[in-house]
């Protein structure tokens, strides 16, 4: 559920890129879109609000969350003061790499998974289970930043705006799918076990 949140502010994102040139007016004031730059400053806003509504709804923020915001403030911000877009392109690289680097820290200083830890006492896995996971993420994480980065430096601004957009719905429903192919045999033999000791 929280990934599909995170798509709010992409898709704000795109629909502010979309409306370069455009101009917003309310109450006597004008404001002329300015592509990417309209684009980011509406990405860090729609993010800062993710993490308030999100902190007053559930009470609590996660490690993730919070890395993304920061990431979007750093680099949107670069984007805006230096009046570069690359920074704002940059921004999901770094994020992805920066999970990956956790996935495999967290791996070598405890050797346990990263997932176990966040999720350990909701699901439970034999610790091979929770490998395959920590391996799947790490490979999701360091593919997905490594694609962000050919399209940003080998196509248009506009197709990279648009490939942040689809990807991250397609990325993330493909990511979701291979979870759940993962941990069905595992969840499976759970339900097993269950039903042979209520027997």
């Amino acid at each position: 559920m929280q990934q599909i949140a995170e798509l709010i502010p992409v898709l704000l994102f795109f629909l502010a890129y979309r409306m370069d040139g455009s101009t917003l007016a309310f109450q006597g004031m004008e404001y002329r879109f300015d592509g990417i730059y309209s684009a980011t400053a509406v990405l860090m806003v729609a993010t800062a609000v993710q993490v308030v509504l999100t902190r007053l709804i559930t009470g609590h923020l996660e490690k993730r969350l919070l890395i993304l915001s920061a990431v979007v403030m750093a680099f949107g911000g670069a984007t805006l003061i230096f009046h570069d877009q690359l920074f704002i392109q940059w921004k999901p690289t770094i994020f992805n790499w920066a999970l990956a680097l956790i996935f495999i820290g967290t791996r070598w200083w405890t050797g346990r998974s990263a997932l176990e830890k966040a999720m350990g006492s909701q699901l439970q896995l034999p610790p091979e289970g929770w490998l395959k996971l920590d391996r799947l993420w790490t490979g999701y994480f360091i593919l997905v930043g490594g694609l962000n980065l050919v399209v940003a430096y080998r196509f248009s601004e506009a197709t990279w705006v648009s490939y942040k957009l689809y990807s991250a719905i397609g990325f993330t429903l493909l990511i979701t799918l291979i979870t759940v192919a993962v941990l069905s045999p595992y969840l499976r033999e759970a339900q097993d076990a269950s039903a042979a000791d209520k027997d």
